[in-house]
């Protein structure tokens, strides 16, 4: 398979929580281009802040994806900026709303280098995310100006989902918390 597949498969397999095998593909892709910079420095760290998140460690994800930061815009011609959501994903998990909200939003200022990649339609529900979680844990102004770019990326994001299957999980939970936040 080509290098660009087995990266797919690798972070398929970590998001759906098939660990073993996405470590073995990681493992894989680390012996076969050590000197690969991209590889290393940004699809690597992907996958293994993806595995992170999967064992409820989201500081460890955060860790795994600092050595992407200084490059990642830079060097991301394959799109979809991986690497930036899931560092979004670990600061949800991590109880950061706003920076949550900062990385989601990366990619949606983004939006040439991630064309048409899911990252970019669920970018919008990461900024929701992000912003709702900061108006549970803010106070006064700060929490209703958070509140108020939550229920704006919760909009957002259910008028590019319009169309979509109700029946898909994803859609659900956030027409269920938009719903809350109102």
């Amino acid at each position: 398979a080509s290098q660009g597949v087995e990266v797919q498969a690798a972070l398929a397999f970590a998001m759906a929580g098939d660990t073993a095998r996405a470590e073995s593909l990681a493992q894989d892709l680390g012996k076969h281009f050590p000197l690969d910079t991209q590889m290393q420095s940004l699809w690597l760290p992907a996958i293994q802040a993806q595995l992170a998140l999967d064992r409820k460690n989201p500081l460890a994800a955060l860790n795994a994806l600092q050595a992407a930061s200084p490059i990642e815009l830079g060097m991301s011609l394959t799109g979809c900026l991986y690497h930036v959501y899931v560092r979004g994903e670990a600061y949800l998990a991590a109880g950061q709303g706003n920076a949550a909200a900062v990385e989601f939003q990366k990619i949606l200022d983004h939006s040439g280098i991630v064309q048409n990649c899911w990252t970019g339609a669920l970018a919008h529900l990461g900024v929701a995310r992000g912003n709702a979680l900061q108006a549970r844990t803010s106070q006064g102004a700060d929490a209703d100006a958070a509140r108020t770019r939550a229920l704006a990326a919760y909009k957002d994001f259910l008028t590019l989902w319009k169309d979509a299957d109700p029946d898909i999980p994803i859609l659900k939970e956030a027409k269920a918390e938009y719903a809350k936040l109102q």
